[in-house]
C-alpha cells in the first residue's frame, strides 16, 4: 500500500486544488469562453501558475516532506489543454521557477520539461474536433476503445480520445525518462518498482488531469444553466410586459384623438403628456421604478384619461415619505383599476394608492370606488386574462414566493388590491 499512497495524496491535492480555483468567479468567467483573447489567455496561465506553482513550492521548500503537493506536470499539461500554446507554455515556465530555485539543488531541467508539456497540452487542444470534446475526456482507457470500435459513425471524436489519453501518458513517459536529469520524480531515481506500481503511476497522472477537467465542467454547466435561467426571465418578463403595454397605450391614443377635436391647445398640452408615457414604455429593460417616478407617471396618464372621465376621476394618494426612492414594478395597477373598475362607471369615480413600510416589506394599497368584479370572475382573476393575472406573473418572476397579492371587490363598491413585497431601494436599481 505504501507506494501507492502519495498517489492517493495527489490525487485529492489536485482536487483541492481544482475546487479552490472553481470557487473564483473571475476564474469561472474565464472557464467559459472556448475562445480567448490574448489577456484573457495570460490571465487563465497566471491563475493556473499561481495555483500550481504554489503546490510546487510547498513540494520543494519544504525539505521534499510532501513530494505528492507537487503537481507542476500535470497543471502545466492542463494549462495547454485549457489555453493552447501560449498558456501552456507560460504556465510551464512559471511553475517550474520554485523548483530552480530549489534551496537543496536546482531542478534545472524542471523548466524545459514543464514548458514543453506545457506545448504539448496545446498541441492536444487542436487536435479537438470540437472544443467542448476536451471537457468530455475519461481517463478509463478502456472506455475509450470501446467507444472507438462502437461509435463508428463518430471515429473522429473517439480518435482524439485516445489521442488525449496517450499525450498524457507521452507527458508522464517524458518525465520517466528524464529521471535523475534533476527534475522531480515521486520514486528516487534508480529505484526498483514492480511493474503494478508503474502502471499506477501512470493512471495517477491520468487521473490528475481528468479530475479538473471534470471538477470544472460542472461549474462551467451551472454557470451555463443560470445564465440561460436569467435570460429565460427577462424574455418572461418582456413577452408580459408587451402584453400590458399596447391596451394601455391604445387607451390613451384614442382620448388624445378625442382631444385634438375639441380643445386643440389642450390637445398640445396632453401630446407632451402623452411623449412622456412613450418615453416610459420604450424603457423596457427597467423593470423597476421608483414609487416617486411611478406616480407621476400616473398623473401624466391620468391627465389624459381624465378627458374621457372629466373632473369626475379623482387621484388620491397616501405614501409615507420613507417609501418614495424604493423600487416598484413598473406599470403595476392603476391602468387596471381605471380600465376594469371606473371605465363602466358613468359618473366617474376615485383612485387612492396608499403606501408603507412594515418589517422590511413595501405594503401597497390601491383601491377604487368603480364597479367592482363579480364574485366568479374574482376566484380566477389571478390565473386569467391580461389586467391582474399579469401583475401576478410578473410579481412573480421578479419575487419568486416572497410576495404576497390580494384582492378584494364588492359588486357596485370598488376594489382593493393589496401588495405586499420585498423592501428594494434605488441603489439595487442596476440589478434589476
Amino acid at each position: 500500500m505504501e507506494p501507492y499512497f502519495p498517489l492517493l495524496v495527489k490525487l485529492a491535492a489536485m482536487a483541492s486544488i481544482a475546487s479552490v480555483l472553481a470557487r473564483s468567479r473571475s476564474f469561472k468567467n474565464l472557464l467559459l469562453g472556448e475562445t480567448r483573447t490574448l489577456r484573457q489567455r495570460v490571465a487563465l496561465s497566471l491563475w493556473l501558475a499561481s495555483a500550481f506553482g504554489v503546490a510546487v513550492a510547498i513540494r520543494v521548500f519544504s525539505n521534499k516532506s510532501y513530494p505528492a503537493a507537487d503537481l507542476g506536470l500535470e497543471g502545466s499539461l492542463i494549462a495547454g489543454i485549457l489555453g493552447g500554446y501560449v498558456t501552456g507554455l507560460a504556465s510551464g515556465v512559471l511553475i517550474s521557477l520554485p523548483a530552480m530555485f530549489s534551496p537543496s539543488g536546482g531542478e534545472q531541467m524542471t523548466m524545459p520539461l514543464l514548458a514543453a508539456v506545457g506545448v504539448l497540452g496545446g498541441v492536444l487542444r487542436d487536435l479537438a474536433p470540437d472544443p467542448n470534446e476536451i471537457w468530455r475526456f475519461t481517463p478509463f482507457v478502456d472506455l475509450n476503445i470501446y467507444r472507438f470500435f462502437k461509435e463508428s459513425r463518430n471515429h473522429r471524436r473517439t480518435a482524439f480520445a485516445l489521442e488525449f489519453t496517450l499525450g498524457i501518458l507521452a507527458a508522464e513517459f517524458l518525465r520517466q525518462v528524464m529521471d535523475g536529469w534533476k527534475i522531480f520524480s515521486m520514486y528516487p531515481p534508480g529505484a526498483l518498482r514492480p511493474p503494478q506500481a508503474q502502471v499506477a503511476v501512470y493512471a495517477g497522472t491520468l487521473f490528475a488531469v481528468a479530475i479538473p477537467l471534470k471538477i470544472w465542467n460542472n461549474t462551467r454547466n451551472e454557470k451555463k444553466l443560470e445564465e440561460k435561467e436569467r435570460r429565460l426571465v427577462e424574455a418572461r418578463l418582456a413577452a408580459l410586459t408587451s402584453q400590458i403595454n399596447p391596451h394601455f397605450l391604445f387607451n390613451t391614443l384614442n382620448s388624445v384623438s378625442s382631444l385634438i377635436r375639441t380643445d386643440p391647445n389642450q390637445a398640445r398640452v396632453m401630446v407632451v403628456k402623452l411623449s412622456k408615457v412613450l418615453r416610459r414604455l420604450l424603457r423596457k429593460h427597467e423593470n423597476f421604478s421608483t414609487l416617486r417616478d411611478e406616480l407621476n407617471f400616473i398623473e401624466d396618464y391620468l391627465a389624459i384619461e381624465v378627458v374621457r372621465f372629466g373632473d369626475k376621476l379623482r387621484f388620491e394618494t397616501d405614501v409615507a415619505d420613507d417609501t418614495l426612492d424604493m423600487l416598484v414594478p413598473s406599470m403595476l395597477l392603476v391602468e387596471n383599476s381605471i380600465k376594469h373598475g371606473l371605465s363602466s362607471k358613468v359618473e366617474g369615480g376615485t383612485i387612492r394608492i396608499h403606501a408603507h413600510r412594515t418589517e422590511s416589506k413595501l405594503n401597497l394599497l390601491v383601491e377604487d370606488d368603480g364597479v367592482g368584479i363579480p364574485e366568479s370572475k374574482l376566484a380566477t382573476l389571478l390565473d386569467h386574462g391580461i389586467g391582474v393575472s399579469n401583475v401576478n406573473e410578473r410579481l412573480k418572476v421578479l419575487f419568486g414566493n416572497e410576495y404576497r397579492m390580494w384582492i378584494d371587490s364588492q359588486p357596485g363598491s370598488g376594489t382593493r388590491i393589496q401588495i405586499e413585497a420585498p423592501e428594494l431601494h434605488t441603489d439595487l436599481a442596476a440589478v434589476s
